[in-house]
């Protein structure tokens, strides 16, 4: 690595620690990741992710409260769809980063960074948080749920 993108990826990583640091959500908040609009996830359809393999954005044409939040989605099927059953398609630890929740800290979610393991979607703050979390899927999937435990125990 030359000195430059060493520098370079220095500072990537303190931003990305500040970025996380402001975006960090408390235990006595939520336990959907909402914005102030108590929508969760940023407004995207949670089923596209296992029905398109894709992030894609909601509307609010197409809401659905649950879990003190409002999904959006992105047609009147996908609403239905998981109104059948919000557990099967809403995003592990509330939608909050899965890898920030496997090192004990719970961190707001990027919903354009997801993947579906064992048919549960998980979030996360950053491309480089979702490879981390890759890494050692099994053991991130043990941390997280331990901790998210935790998280909800002390709200």
């Amino acid at each position: 690595m030359t000195r430059l993108t060493m520098v370079t990826a220095r500072r990537l990583a303190g931003l990305l620690m500040a970025v996380a640091a402001a975006t960090s959500v408390t235990a006595g908040e939520k336990m959907v990741n909402t914005g102030p609009d108590a929508v969760a996830i940023k407004g995207y359809d949670t089923v596209a992710y296992f029905t398109e393999a894709q992030a894609t954005k909601g509307k609010q044409a197409f809401a659905f409260s649950w879990n003190d939040a409002q999904w959006y989605f992105a047609s009147a099927a996908h609403r239905d769809t998981f109104a059948s059953d919000p557990e099967r398609y809403a995003p592990r630890f509330g939608g909050s980063c899965s890898m920030g929740l496997s090192k004990g800290k719970k961190v707001a979610a990027d919903p354009e960074v997801w993947t579906i393991v064992d048919g549960r979607l998980y979030l996360y703050f950053s491309r480089e948080a979702r490879d981390k979390f890759r890494q050692n899927t099994s053991e991130s999937i043990k941390q997280a749920e331990t901790n998210w435990e935790k998280v909800q125990k002390s709200r």
